[in-house]
């Protein structure tokens, strides 16, 4: 395996001695990619355990801790294991051939005889005294890897395959896993005062109340503004007593701005994708229009971070997805040279993409540097939470098709209205912060730019469709206005383009008057696709689905995200009265090579259960102050209480290379919710969330 082949990560970070060390016995792995509850360094301890043939115990993960780990960009995009898990494994297994060869060469013995053990060469099952600690120089860790050494993970897996039990859990479980737990010594508490949108700025403020209300300092930095004081009580107090006497300068959204036909009268930059032979003769022709709204990322612990400048440098505990992205970022705002900035990764509350960590990171190390070697702890609010992260953005997308005159798909075309799924920090060499354009440091970005369509795409994001289609086009609307301020959540784009492509598949079946499951078993070319389609339908009773319009519904959709993660179909049950109520999802993934059973299938029912909230719960409201969303009581999530039983089914493919499964269950997940309650209804449903009020605009448009 050679140039390209490699996995990107170690294509960047080529060195050996970048991903491994040996150290009294324990064998320390590094990686640029980070926990955020998904089990990620447990499967890498087990790649990393496999291919140095050493027990998991002596295996120590090390990761996010700019710049001494690999700067392995963001952790996102369901890449972990393909990227990091690859790199380390073809960097473990080159230092496991080493570490033979140098046995053989030693000792005068035929390779061929010769394994590894717990770290200690055997020839002909007899130990040879030779270790990986005791030869740390002759296996040479300066020199790139070649990616030429044959992976034991593939071959004789010993844990790669387990539900081994995960490394991070057993301190969160206690309390003293998050970064919220974290405490240095001489450490002060700071809050930042924000109003209700992310661009409002404050105007005016009654210091003087703040200040009797509580012991706190009072940070001014442009429109930027933090009360710090020694006690977490004290600056709460602070802030409550802040809010009433503060006033902001803001331009508020429009009062529709996140629906369809919001979107659609934005300004936007157009570019046309072409795919596909010419259209066919049709006979018939369907056009339906998919949108959801604003999403907040919904964090249920608020974000944290700790910041200390100190003798001109300034380290950061966050949990950003991508530590060394960040440290760019604030060099650029702080004016420090990025050789005295060190980020090191804590894990946090449940991440979905880019939520409020890196502002909070930005809030602190802004703070910090006015109040040299002191611990500056910032914590957010629910509302902050709410209020000042950035959004999914809301998304419109127009499918329309014909049919052929053997009843199957032509002249499909897909056009879609969003915003930018990627404003992360450092993006487009941008920092993307939002402390640092409060305080006037930094400019909001003049234009929006998107995630690249090679990097996966943002608002294309699963944009083509799997289906072999005559002729299939596909236009993406960027809205150029930055505000809101929308970046990169669970999915990107892939939730509406899938909840579209699998809604109108659906259409066109019913048009055909051919079963849903037998359409698109004609229409798709990948065997994958159609073994988890196929085992899907079994699972779920599909030949007794029933009547539409019954109240009840069954629906079913597939698809394989990014075009090359992992095959997810997923079927789902529901019933309508006043709401609608999900009761049963089953799915069937195809992964390829699982390193642990128990991560994926926590993934992928993570990702299930998210994308149920989102397509019958979530909307933010981006109205006046009075109504912009800042609780739970005006942004409502899924409740325990309405969990669906789930069935998850992995196909067994050891053989094959391991996809990524963190993202791929959210947009088809959505679009079988979607088409089992349309199937109930008997009429299509289209806008998210389906709530009693989409449902009613629904059943009007079609009466």
């Amino acid at each position: 395996m050679t140039g390209p082949s490699l996995p990107r990560s170690l294509l960047t970070n080529p060195r050996l001695s970048q991903w491994i060390a040996f150290e009294a016995g324990r064998v320390l792995i590094s990686s640029g990619k980070v926990e955020l509850g998904q089990g990620i360094l447990t499967a890498l301890q087990q790649i990393a355990a496999d291919e140095l043939c050493v027990d998991m115990a002596r295996v120590e993960i090390v990761s996010g801790q700019a710049p001494l780990t690999p700067d392995e960009v963001y952790t996102a995009g369901s890449q972990s294991v393909e990227m990091s898990g690859g790199a380390i494994g073809l960097v473990c297994a080159q230092v496991r051939e080493t570490l033979v060869a140098i046995a053989s060469d030693r000792l005068g013995l035929d390779p061929a005889t010769c394994s590894v053990r717990d770290g200690r060469v055997h020839a002909d099952g007899a130990p040879t005294g030779i270790d990986y600690w005791g030869n740390i120089d002759a296996l040479d860790l300066d020199r790139p890897c070649d990616g030429s050494a044959p992976l034991l993970s593939r071959r004789k897996p010993r844990f790669v395959g387990m539900p081994v039990a995960r490394i991070d859990l057993s301190e969160k479980v206690f309390g003293g896993g998050f970064i919220h737990d974290l405490t240095l010594e001489g450490m002060r508490h700071a809050r930042v005062l924000r109003g209700g949108f992310r661009d409002a700025r404050l105007a005016t403020l009654d210091e003087a109340r703040v200040r009797r209300a509580a012991p706190v300092d009072i940070l001014r930095i442009g429109g930027f503004t933090a009360l710090v004081a020694k006690r977490q009580r004290d600056v709460e107090v602070a802030l409550a007593a802040a809010r009433p006497s503060a006033s902001w300068t803001v331009d508020a959204p429009d009062a529709d701005a996140g629906t369809a036909d919001w979107l659609v009268r934005q300004q936007c930059s157009t570019r046309t994708i072409q795919a596909g032979a010419e259209p066919a003769p049709s006979n018939s022709a369907i056009r339906l229009r998919f949108s959801r709204p604003y999403l907040s990322h919904g964090s249920i612990g608020p974000s944290c971070a700790i910041a200390r400048f100190d003798a001109g440098r300034l380290e950061v505990w966050t949990h950003s997805q991508g530590v060394e992205q960040l440290r760019q970022a604030l060099s650029m705002v702080l004016d420090i040279d990025i050789a005295n900035i060190a980020v090191s990764h804590r894990h946090g509350a449940g991440c979905y993409g880019h939520n409020g960590a890196d502002d909070a990171a930005c809030d602190a190390a802004m703070i910090a540097k006015h109040f040299p070697g002191v611990p500056i702890r910032v914590q957010w609010t629910r509302s902050d939470e709410l209020s000042a992260a950035p959004l999914g953005a809301a998304m419109a997308v127009e499918a329309s098709a014909t049919l052929g005159e053997d009843g199957m798909p032509a002249d499909w075309k897909l056009e879609i209205w969003s915003g930018s799924h990627g404003q992360r920090p450092a993006m487009a060499g941008r920092p993307n912060l939002l402390a640092a354009e409060e305080a006037g440091l930094a400019q909001p970005a003049a234009d929006v730019l998107d995630v690249p369509d090679a990097a996966g795409g943002g608002g294309t994001r699963n944009a083509f469709a799997p289906y072999v289609l005559r002729g299939q086009t596909i236009t993406h609307n960027l809205l150029t206005r930055p505000t809101p301020h929308t970046s990169a959540l669970r999915g990107l784009g892939a939730q509406v383009n899938v909840l579209a492509i699998e809604g109108m598949m659906d259409e066109l079946a019913a048009a055909a008057a051919i079963d849903p499951v037998a359409y698109r078993l004609r229409s798709l070319p990948d065997e994958r696709a159609r073994r988890v389609l196929a085992r899907c339908a079994e699972l779920c009773r599909w030949s007794a689905r029933g009547e539409a319009g019954t109240g009840v519904g069954l629906g079913i959709a597939c698809s394989r995200y990014k075009n090359h993660a992992a095959h997810v179909a997923l079927a789902a049950r529901v019933e309508i009265e006043d709401e609608v109520r999900l009761t049963d999802i089953w799915c069937v993934a195809d992964a390829g090579l699982v390193v642990n059973p128990d991560g994926a299938r926590n993934q992928i029912e993570g990702g299930i259960i998210q994308a149920a909230s989102w397509t019958l719960k979530e909307a933010f409201s981006l109205g006046d102050e009075t109504t912009v969303s800042r609780g739970w009581s005006d942004y409502p999530i899924l409740r325990f209480s309405e969990v669906p039983e789930i069935t998850l089914e992995m196909i067994d493919a050891p053989d094959l290379p391991p996809l990524g499964v963190g993202e791929v269950a959210v947009g088809p997940a959505s679009a079988a919710i979607a088409n089992a309650a349309s199937h109930a209804l008997g009429a299509r449903l289209s806008t998210l969330p389906l709530t009693r009020e989409t449902i009613a605009a629904a059943l009007l448009r079609g009466a």
